[in-house]
């Protein structure tokens, strides 16, 4: 891992802590929400404020997420709301906390200048022993206060000030007027500058989660679904919804189409297929020549040529597939007749415009586990897990694409890939559902029919 933090590749974007006032307000939250405080002088903190030193430190990742359920956060800058979230257990938590801090920034920057907000997001279960939780989370709740409770006082001194208007005989109640002055002490004038950070909700019918090997729960879409990185019968009964596995490849394929959530790459908008195609292509030549122990040279396109040339007929039946699109695109070829259990299938499909898109590029990631640069961009757990199994040959050449071809414009790779970034309104529209199985099957007309 150490060539993707240098590459700013892993741990990119976090932020630095090192003056002795915000370490000491750090550990004045730490120590309120774990018990806990860091011997350190500097570290790097994400979105939620979790470290990775001090997780090397206190030997546990989750120090700030007990059970991986109901994570918890510091927050001691709204400069956070950039940073990325490490060890991710829900794939919403990023998102929540990036639109928390966006809509109380003005009061979260009034905030952390005189103190660290703690605070944490609630999932409707508080740990997650059976399958069956996953159906009942639909909701986070996030609320916050600083370590010395400005909130909360400044909630407390606005009913007093209220009693003082509205109560005939308040101007005369010495305790009262007592309790105003003490607060005002501790929260300012709240008449002029006001305090509040009330608890927000957000709803979270759709998400990923690392739990139980890795499961996409999809329960707003026409037809809810559960799909399963492991076996489906590892997740036992769930009622009333439909679960599948990754190795259901046709079942899938029919539910994307089903439900409106993937659109052909060669149909996309804006998208130049054939420069997609043909990236696509070198990274399985790259995995295949990588597990034949070919030698790579430099791993420039050339390179890659004569390493097709030297497999042949052992070419995968992935490239192939890409490669016969690849034809039809340049009008060198016919249409290829592609089922969704071709190899080669989900490599040629993106995540349609909506709300569940990101969830769906996530799933094709795994659906598509040789292109690299959309596991890197969509999923890094998975692509942080991957990369640990690799030689060092195909570390060295991914991490060197990355660097060259996505870091340098990350924001202008996504959207040439995946399209625009959707709206919040658009974050909650349902996808229209396909009417017509017999005419809209796939990008191909294509999905095989069978027992699902």
């Amino acid at each position: 891992m150490k060539r993707l933090i240098e590459k700013g590749l892993m741990f990119g974007n976090l932020i630095e802590v090192s003056s002795p006032q915000l370490v000491e307000r750090y550990n004045r939250a730490l120590k309120a929400l774990t018990g806990k405080e860091t011997a350190l002088s500097d570290f790097h903190i994400d979105i939620s404020g979790f470290s990775p030193e001090i997780g090397d430190e206190f030997g546990d990742r989750l120090y700030l997420n007990p059970h991986g359920c109901n994570r918890q956060f510091i927050l001691l800058t709204t400069s956070q709301k950039t940073a990325p979230l490490l060890h991710i257990k829900f794939s919403t938590s990023r998102d929540i906390l990036q639109r928390f801090i966006a809509a109380n920034e003005r009061q979260l920057f009034a905030l952390t200048a005189q103190d660290a907000v703690i605070g944490e997001l609630a999932n409707s279960v508080y740990e997650m022993s059976s399958p069956l939780k996953l159906l009942d989370i639909r909701k986070v709740t996030v609320e916050a206060d600083t370590i010395g409770g400005h909130v909360a006082d400044a909630n407390q001194l606005g009913g007093l000030i209220e009693r003082f208007r509205t109560e005939p005989d308040g101007w005369r109640d010495d305790d009262l007027i007592a309790q105003m002055i003490a607060l005002a002490k501790k929260t300012g004038d709240v008449t002029r500058v006001p305090i509040s950070l009330p608890a927000m909700c957000f709803e979270q019918p759709s998400f990923w989660t690392a739990h139980f090997g890795g499961v996409y729960v999809f329960g707003d879409t026409p037809v809810p679904a559960v799909i399963s990185v492991l076996p489906r019968a590892t997740l036992a009964a769930l009622p009333k919804i439909k679960v599948m596995d990754l190795s259901q490849r046709n079942a899938i394929a029919e539910w994307m189409v089903t439900n409106a959530l993937v659109e052909p790459i060669v149909q996309a908008r804006g998208m130049d297929a054939g420069a997609v195609l043909r990236q696509k292509m070198d990274f399985i030549l790259v995995d295949a020549a990588d597990a034949l122990g070919l030698d790579l040279g430099d791993a420039r396109r050339t390179e890659l040529r004569k390493i097709a040339q030297r497999l042949g007929d052992a070419l995968p039946p992935a490239f192939l597939g890409l490669a016969a699109l690849l034809r039809w695109v340049e009008r060198a070829g016919p249409w290829p007749q592609l089922t969704s259990e071709h190899p080669a299938y989900f490599y040629t499909l993106r995540a349609a415009a909506g709300p569940q898109r990101d969830l769906v590029n996530m799933l094709l990631a795994e659906l598509a586990p040789m292109d690299v640069r959309q596991m890197f961009i969509t999923h890094k757990e998975l692509f942080y897990a991957s990369y640990a199994t690799w030689s060092e040959k195909k570390r060295r050449y991914v991490a060197d694409f990355l660097e060259r071809e996505y870091k340098v414009d990350a924001q202008g790779a996504r959207a040439a890939l995946f399209g625009p970034e959707p709206s919040m309104d658009a974050r909650h529209q349902l996808p229209h559902i396909a009417r017509d199985l017999g005419q809209i099957v796939g990008p191909w007309g294509a999905v095989k029919r069978g027992k699902l």
